[in-house]
């Protein structure tokens, strides 16, 4: 094997390279692993059917969220693997040799930048579609040094089986030691996700019907260079879909079980209808979104709850629901005081027509992404933070540098009796104190949205469809807070709240000790006073 060059007169240039930059991502060890694993020792090379076997996607049913899944998504996931070694490994007579599958693996996972991986994403899609016989429109066109470009219009039922594709590889990644591809694969709903490609990037795309929009059925063109450009500026994360893949299935073909764990064919059904049948605004779908504008720790930690290897710890980051907690700021403080870590915070109100009933009410979500705590202060405060669109249309609004009015969260104030000028009893995103861009009123009951003009903190950009230039004030149905800061920010509030208990009890303790005789009880003392209210006492000291 080409991995065991201990004798350095015997390695070539070509191999010292490529081993050179597979050492620089960390590779090495899961290569050399995976290399002896799967090698012929007679040819000293991997068998082609061996490697296309070691990336094949073979699931036989779904469980969807909410959309209807074409029926072309399942033979796409199964030309996954030939695509990959199709695209990434060159071979010979006998196979991929050392060299030729150590170069493929930085095809697929070397260091490079973001937008050539997501360039590379959308050819693998592009060329397993082919393979599967899905009517695709994109040309891919070779150009200089291996680079290519990529031609041609997408539709939205196309982006929808590309992020899908994504998801399914970083699904696979996540449970294969949990199911080993007998379970079903699950699909979140991505409807607001495709929206946000197509409002970007398609001709007249903010003239489009945005509410209640059937996704699978819009007969819009998207450029695939504007799509490119989409997911450069919104979903950067989507390359680790396909990092993790390669890495997750590498690193199974050094397994030394090849064995199936046990597991129940109603354990993934068990879990989606739990995710079905809850009502919580952080779905799989909006938690994967939001998760693909993030690169760093806290997108793993969004998305831990919606794994099975994680699924009975599903509720463990909701820190606040105001249809559980109770509703009002007060009840919302006592549940996230404390915790000292990253917070997502999730808004669902309805704008239009009070009346439920009544068609010309539109329900939406927005959402905010701390980096911090919440803090009891008459200021705006904070070192980061973004805003989210999330539902019907996904948007993403950065930091935009020019000012760090992030967040702003004041209770009643207390020990004060008069103001003349008080501050707004609320929590505050972007903006200024009285001209806030997001503000929610001390009992929960209204939002109010302005447009970005009067925000210089984040990004322009609409936060639901047809905003406008007036605020608009919409009455709240449900607010959920999630902590995202691992058990640690958890447990360090947990001993908070346990030590203020603790306080709180002592000050209500009264020590009867002290009132055993009469002559020290209060109500002695008072009857005295009463008696005699002049009499000059004397201070005991």
């Amino acid at each position: 094997m080409g991995a065991s060059s201990s004798k350095e007169q015997n390695v070539s240039s070509e191999q010292r390279e490529v081993e050179s930059l597979a050492a620089s991502t960390g590779s090495t060890s899961l290569l050399q692993n995976a290399f002896s694993k799967l090698v012929d020792p007679q040819t000293n090379a991997i068998p082609l059917q061996s490697l296309q076997q070691c990336f094949s996607l073979n699931y036989k049913s779904t469980e969807c969220e909410a959309l209807k899944m074409p029926d072309s998504l399942l033979g796409l996931l199964n030309h996954l693997g030939p695509s990959i070694v199709d695209l990434f490994f060159i071979t010979d007579k006998g196979g991929v040799n050392w060299i030729e599958f150590v170069r493929g693996y930085l095809k697929c996972c070397g260091r490079m930048p973001v937008s050539g991986l997501l360039n590379t994403l959308l050819r693998l899609f592009s060329a397993t579609g082919v393979k599967a016989g899905i009517p695709l429109k994109l040309e891919v066109e070779a150009i200089d040094d291996g680079d290519y470009k990529i031609n041609g219009p997408l539709l939205p039922i196309d982006v929808l089986m590309f992020l899908w594709m994504c998801w399914a590889m970083l699904w696979n990644s996540k449970t294969w030691n949990v199911f080993k591809e007998k379970e079903c694969l699950y699909l979140p709903d991505i409807s607001p996700l495709v929206l946000s490609a197509v409002v970007s990037c398609a001709e007249g795309g903010f003239g489009l019907e945005l509410w209640d929009c059937d996704v699978s059925v819009l007969d819009v063109q998207l450029p695939a260079g504007k799509f490119l450009t989409w997911m450069l500026t919104t979903v950067t994360n989507l390359t680790e879909c396909f990092t993790q893949f390669v890495n997750a299935r590498l690193q199974n073909c050094t397994s030394s079980e090849q064995g199936t764990p046990e597991s129940s064919s109603s354990s993934l059904r068990e879990i989606s209808s739990e995710k079905a049948g809850n009502s919580r605004l952080l779905t799989c779908g909006k938690a994967w979104a939001i998760s693909l504008t993030i690169r760093s720790t806290i997108s793993q930690e969004i998305l831990n709850p919606y794994f099975p290897s994680n699924s009975d710890a599903s509720d463990e980051n909701l820190i606040y629901r105001s249809s559980l907690h109770g509703k009002g700021l007060n009840r919302f403080w006592s549940n996230v005081e404390a915790y000292l870590g990253p917070l997502l915070i999730l808004i669902s109100a309805t704008s239009g027509d009070a009346n439920e009933d009544c068609t010309n009410s539109r329900k939406w979500v927005v959402g905010a992404l701390i980096h911090q705590g919440f803090e009891n202060r008459d200021m705006f405060y904070g070192t980061s933070g973004t805003l989210y669109a999330i539902d019907p249309v996904f948007h993403m609004c950065s930091p935009s540098g020019k000012e760090k009015n992030f967040v702003y969260s004041h209770l009643h104030p207390t020990g004060r009796a008069y103001e003349a000028r008080p501050k707004p009893v609320g929590i505050a995103f972007g903006g200024t104190i009285g001209n806030e861009r997001v503000y929610i009123d001390g009992d929960f009951a209204r939002v109010t949205v302005r447009h970005h003009a009067v925000d210089k903190t984040y990004q322009p950009g609409s936060l639901f469809p047809n905003q406008g230039f007036l605020p608009v004030e919409a009455l709240i149905l449900e607010v959920e807070v999630w902590g995202l800061g691992g058990s640690k920010a958890r447990e360090t509030q947990l001993s908070y709240k346990k030590r203020e208990d603790l306080f709180t009890a002592q000050r209500r303790k009264v020590d009867m000790k002290t009132f055993a005789s009469w002559e020290d009880s209060p109500e002695k003392m008072m009857t005295d006073m009463m008696a005699d209210p002049n009499r000059v006492r004397r201070e005991d000291r």
